[in-house]
């Protein structure tokens, strides 16, 4: 060390202040866990309102009711037709919510599989020195809620296909805790149990799947639920890079969905945010496009006509 320069001497004190720099919080501050947390969790480089808007289409003052309606409620479902671009946009404001802060987002996929104990919490059988013991395991729920205790700033929980699980079922008692953010109360596995405040969750929903009339009522009343339609106008921009001129696409698109007449059931533009939609779009339309309307209309199939590859390619304007 004694022979070391001036720049090696100072990256060396460098390596041992962020080594020691943990404990030495710990030892001086009143409430340790959150000063480390801070130190350990660093924060995340902005990302605001405006470059929100440019990634997804959505004007700003739309944004700033959304973020204002998920921290007041604690809780939002983005629903609507299939490619509205619910997970994506899903994805873009928890990236803001956190942008800035020592928090994190984690995403979690419900299926008609999906249970009470991989969400909150269930006996799991094990094999422990070769005998089988049933311990009591955290679900992704309580393993998301106890991480973010330690953290300062806004954590979010995305569960992307909220409506595919029993919610009722999967949810538990945690529907009593999702309207009173305050409380604590004991699960029945054993435990007590409180949703830290710093907690936001956004679920996604495809109405195609089960309209939000189906949803229970009691579940509905505890979430704030975002419409979302097909934003044509995501298209232009997103191609402009590519000279590829959507306006024919558009028309085809405001043309099928009025033929749908069902916002549910709508085809929304996310089939065709793709860097080579000249070489894909015959693709997705005959692979993807025809088979979800021969679907919908599977008792007219007259009307599909109208709408096969065959029909509106020449309407393109490629």
């Amino acid at each position: 060390m004694l022979n070391c320069s001036k720049e090696e001497l100072v990256n060396e004190f460098k390596i041992w202040f962020q080594d020691y720099l943990p404990f030495f919080l710990q030892a001086v501050s009143k409430e340790p866990i959150p000063a480390v947390s801070q130190y350990i969790h660093r924060s995340k480089p902005k990302y605001s309102l405006d470059q929100c808007t440019e990634d997804t289409g959505v004007f700003q003052p739309v944004l700033e009711r959304w973020i204002r309606t998920i921290n007041r409620k604690g809780q939002a479902i983005l629903y609507g037709s299939p490619g509205t671009g619910k997970t994506y946009l899903a994805e873009k404001l928890a990236q803001h919510l956190i942008a800035d802060s020592d928090g994190f987002s984690e995403l979690v996929q419900f299926h008609p599989a999906y249970s009470y104990e991989d969400f909150i919490q269930g006996i799991r059988p094990q094999s422990q020195d070769e005998k089988l013991t049933y311990p009591l395991v955290p679900g992704r729920f309580l393993e998301f809620c106890k991480r973010a205790e330690s953290y300062q700033d806004i954590c979010v929980l995305i569960i992307d296909e909220i409506n595919r699980a029993n919610l009722a079922q999967v949810f538990g008692e945690l529907m009593y805790l999702l309207e009173y953010r305050d409380r604590e109360i004991p699960l029945a596995g054993g435990n007590r149990f409180r949703i830290p405040e710093n907690v936001r969750i956004i679920g996604t929903m495809n109405t195609a799947d089960r309209s939000i009339a189906n949803i229970d009522h009691a579940l509905r009343r505890r979430f704030a639920f975002i419409e979302l339609r097909p934003n044509y106008d995501v298209l232009r921009p997103y191609h402009l890079k590519i000279g590829f001129a959507v306006e024919g696409l558009i028309n085809i698109l405001q043309q099928l969905n009025q033929a749908i007449a069902d916002k549910n059931y709508e085809i929304g533009i996310s089939f065709f945010l793709t860097d080579n939609l000249r070489e894909d779009i015959e693709d997705i339309w005959r692979m993807e496009i025809e088979p979800y309307l021969e679907e919908y209309f599977f008792n007219h199939l007259e009307k599909v006509d109208q709408f096969r590859w065959d029909e509106i390619k020449n309407k393109l304007w490629i």
